[in-house]
Order: structure tokens, then C-alpha cells, then sequence
């Protein structure tokens, strides 16, 4: 048996151990099961923030896009810190209105905002198709890492169902409790980690940081530039806005959001947070080292786990798996807890009407071992690179930012007729595009060489905006929408 299984183990049964510790003295109804009881502090909503970006994308997609296109993987290091800037006041102005409402959920948002359940169902299914593939993105990149870093003793199959009854089990108990509990395990392992890991591989293998980039250059020159046709300036602009404004779309993040004890925590975090998105810096230089040390993988995502295999005895390889391991755990309980509370309570309340008040808590919960099976069923009979699935998803919850935004002011321009046409149109364009593998320069050859590769969720975004202010044009006189602050309908 090889040292890293050991290291391995143990930190799977630490992580179950905490999540089911997590709701001790807890009475778990909706409320604190789904946010927290809204007692989380400055801390916890730090780490739960943090937990969402440094998913499994931190260990695979961010070093396996370097790793496939250079200078492409630029784009991580920039989203998440503008995203960041605009927390400063969405955050607590999200946070503000959740409190007063009670909200649970991101439908919820939209239900009393709009004065329309119809609103809230719609949205619920944006973000469910949206999480569902994100969670399988979890799973797949656990599967990956667990496998590489136990030297195949552990095979992805058994890995991805060991983790996913792990994590299953632990949502079940505790919920959102869970991913704030093991957050804190997670957000040290990363740091020392990916850290320890991005100051060492320079060092060994090229002696500093710039001879990494000069050798990188001197091997394949232009690839730390935007030279691909498909990853252009255009790609990376819009890539990097799309990610930007759809950041704090996510359902979950509306979840770690509700959970703060007090709006200055957000305002706290948006200083430092952008500063720990230089974490990210590492992995894409252990990606640029990979170009060089073990060149000519099929798979770009597997250049982290490649490297570290070469480099490190399996104890180290180990603390690495198990670190990958976490980042995909606490992402996944939160994802796992929205859209359990968005099925049970914005979906399935609204259109059953058996499902009372009453039993929606307990339905929550019973509804995460089907969640699970459905990301598991995905998992295996699914696949796309991960940083395609993350831009898909991205696509995919951005369009709910136009009516997001439009809801903060004294004034809404939009009406819920409009906010649901902007959002269905925005979708389908994103659908179709994708699933057709449309790309703009196919549908607008017209237009310069260098707007042909936009992301597509930008150009569904813009088709959203003018959806949503035509129809509200023609239906603002027969709909009253709710400003902030105002209590909702009995």
C-alpha cells in the first residue's frame, strides 16, 4: 500500500465526521438547514465564499487550461476579482432584503421582488440545470483526483461513489452547516497546498519564476499570448465580463450570502478577497511547468496531477489528493443544499399541492439522495472539459443578472412579464448556440474577425436585455412590482 492512501482516508473521514458533527444542537428546519439560521459570521461567510471558487476548477481546469492554452488561463485570475468589487454592494444589498422577506432560496428573491410565483418557478429551473451539471463537474474532478493521487489503487468509479455517498449523507444531516464546517478544513489545505506547490515546481525545475515564461516562449513562442483563433481577445474580454456578472448568480452563492449574522461582513470580505484569488496564480504556473516537464497529455486537465505524481513522494501526492478532494466536497454541499431547497420549496410547493409548508424542510432533505444520483447518472454518462462546463453553466445563471439588478432600484424599468421573456430567450440562445455548436462568427460572418469569438453567454445576455425592456414596455402599466423593503403579500 502506498503512503498515500493512508492520507487519503483520513481526510475523507474527517471531512464526514465534521459534516455530520455540524448540526449538533441544531433544530434543522428550513431556515437553518438551507442558510445557517443566518447566524454565520465574517469568517465563516469568507470561507464559504472562498469554498465556492476553489472548487475542483482550482486543481484541474485553471492548470489543465494553461496547460492547453496558455495564455487563454488568464481570464481566471481576473473575474473573480471584479466579481468581488461588485459584492461590495450587491451583497449586502442582497443580504438586507433577505432578512426582512425571509428568504430561503435565490427564487425566492425573484417570487417577492416580482410579485410572481410563475417567476419563481422559471428561475428555479435556470438554476437547477445550471447546479446539476456543476455538481456532476464536482464529482468527475474528485473522481480524477483521487484516482491520480492514490496511483490508481483507488479506481474513478469507486472514487466518485465513495464521494458522492460521503457527501450525500453529510447534506442530509447538515446541510449548509456541512460546507461551512468543512470549509475551514479545506480553505488550509488549499493554501498550503497550492501554494507550497507553485513556489517549489519553478524552483526545482527552472531555478526562478521568469525562467518558467522564458522557457515556455522559447519552446512554443506566442503560446503565452492570445493566439488562438478561438481564444482571442474577444474570448477573453467576454469570457472574463460573462463570469464577472454571473459570479453571484449561482443559487448557492445566494445561500452563503443569506447565512452572513450581518451585512459588514461582505463589505470585509470584498477587500481581501480579491487578494486571495492570487492563489489561483500557482496552479496556472504548475500548468505552464507541465508544458515542459511532462509534455503531450491528451488531457489538459490532468497536468496538475501529472507533475505532482513526477515531483513528489506519495505522502505529498496524498496531501494534494485529499486537498482536491475538499474542493470538491464543499462546493458540493452547497450546490447539493440549493438545489434541494429550491425543488422542494420554489418548484415542487408550487406545483403540488400536497407539499404543505410544513413538509417542505423534510422534503429537502429526502430530495438530496435523488440529487445525487442524478449528478452520479451525469458523472458517468456525461463528459465535457471542465472549464467548458463551468463556462456553460455560467452562460446559463447570467441571464437572471439583467432582473437581478433591475430589482435594486427605487425605480424597476422591468416588469415580471419581461424578466421571465428576457430570461427564456437568454437561455435558449445559450442552448442553442451551444448545443448546436453555433459559434458567432457562423451566425454574424459580418462582423470583424475579432468578434467572432465571443462567448456566447454575452451574446445571450445582450438578446435578454432587449427581450426584457421591449415586453416590459408593453406590460409596465398592468403590473406592479414591489420596491425594496416592502413586505410581502399575506
Amino acid at each position: 500500500m502506498n503512503a498515500a492512501l493512508p492520507v487519503l482516508g483520513f481526510f475523507l473521514v474527517v471531512g464526514l465526521a465534521l459534516g455530520v458533527r455540524a448540526r449538533r444542537g441544531k433544530e434543522m428546519d428550513l431556515e437553518q438547514w438551507s442558510v445557517g439560521g443566518r447566524k454565520f459570521g465574517a469568517l465563516l461567510v469568507f470561507l464559504l465564499l472562498a469554498g465556492e471558487i476553489y472548487t475542483t476548477f482550482t486543481f484541474l481546469g485553471a492548470s489543465g487550461y494553461a496547460y492547453s492554452h496558455g495564455g487563454a488561463a488568464y481570464y481566471i485570475l481576473c473575474y473573480g476579482a471584479l466579481a468581488y468589487v461588485m459584492s461590495y454592494w450587491l451583497a449586502p444589498a442582497i443580504w438586507r432584503y433577505a432578512k426582512a422577506e425571509g428568504l430561503v432560496s435565490q427564487s425566492d428573491w425573484f417570487v417577492r421582488k416580482y410579485d410572481s410565483r410563475g417567476l419563481g418557478v422559471l428561475v428555479s429551473l435556470i438554476g437547477v440545470i445550471a447546479m446539476v451539471p456543476y455538481l456532476q463537474l464536482q464529482l468527475t474532478g474528485l473522481g480524477i483526483i483521487v484516482e491520480q493521487t492514490s496511483y490508481g489503487s483507488i479506481s474513478r468509479p469507486v472514487a466518485i461513489w465513495i464521494g458522492a455517498l460521503v457527501l450525500g449523507g453529510y447534506v442530509m444531516v447538515s446541510g449548509i452547516h456541512a460546507a461551512a464546517w468543512n470549509a475551514v478544513v479545506k480553505d488550509v489545505l488549499v493554501l498550503v497546498v497550492v501554494v507550497a506547490i507553485g513556489l517549489y515546481l519553478p524552483l526545482h525545475y527552472f531555478g526562478g519564476f521568469t525562467a518558467v515564461f522564458e522557457a515556455v516562449d522559447h519552446a512554443r513562442p506566442g503560446f503565452l499570448a492570445l493566439g488562438e483563433p478561438s481564444h482571442d481577445t474577444g474570448w477573453f474580454v467576454t469570457s472574463i465580463l460573462l463570469s464577472a456578472l454571473g459570479f453571484f448568480m449561482w443559487p448557492h452563492y445566494f445561500g452563503a450570502v443569506y447565512a452572513a449574522k450581518d451585512e459588514r461582513s461582505f463589505r470585509r470580505n470584498a477587500a481581501f478577497l480579491p487578494l486571495y484569488q492570487l492563489v489561483l496564480l500557482f496552479v496556472i504556473l504548475s500548468g505552464l511547468v507541465a508544458v515542459l516537464v511532462v509534455p503531450g497529455l491528451a488531457d489538459g486537465d490532468m497536468s496538475l496531477l501529472a507533475i505532482t505524481r513526477r515531483t513528489f513522494p506519495p505522502a505529498v501526492t496524498g496531501l494534494v489528493g485529499a486537498a482536491g478532494m475538499f474542493c470538491a466536497l464543499v462546493p458540493g454541499a452547497m450546490l447539493l443544499t440549493s438545489s434541494a431547497t429550491v425543488i422542494a420549496k420554489n418548484l415542487l410547493q408550487e406545483l403540488v399541492p400536497a407539499v404543505t409548508e410544513d413538509r417542505v424542510p423534510r422534503l429537502a432533505r429526502l430530495l438530496v439522495p435523488v440529487l445525487t444520483a442524478v449528478a452520479l447518472y451525469l458523472t458517468f454518462n456525461g463528459g465535457a472539459a471542465i472549464v467548458n462546463l463551468l463556462l456553460l453553466g455560467y452562460a446559463f445563471v447570467t441571464q437572471l443578472f439583467p432582473s437581478l439588478i433591475a430589482s435594486l432600484l427605487r425605480r424597476n424599468p422591468i416588469t415580471k412579464w419581461g424578466a421571465g421573456a428576457g430570461m427564456l430567450v437568454g437561455t435558449v440562445v445559450v442552448s442553442w448556440l451551444t448545443l448546436g455548436e453555433v459559434g458567432i462568427g457562423d451566425l454574424l460572418p459580418f462582423l470583424p474577425s475579432g468578434l467572432h469569438h465571443l462567448n456566447v453567454g454575452i451574446v445571450a445576455l445582450v438578446a435578454n436585455i432587449a427581450v426584457c425592456l421591449v415586453v416590459s414596455a408593453f406590460t409596465r402599466t398592468s403590473v406592479r412590482v414591489r420596491p425594496e423593503g416592502e413586505t410581502a403579500r399575506a
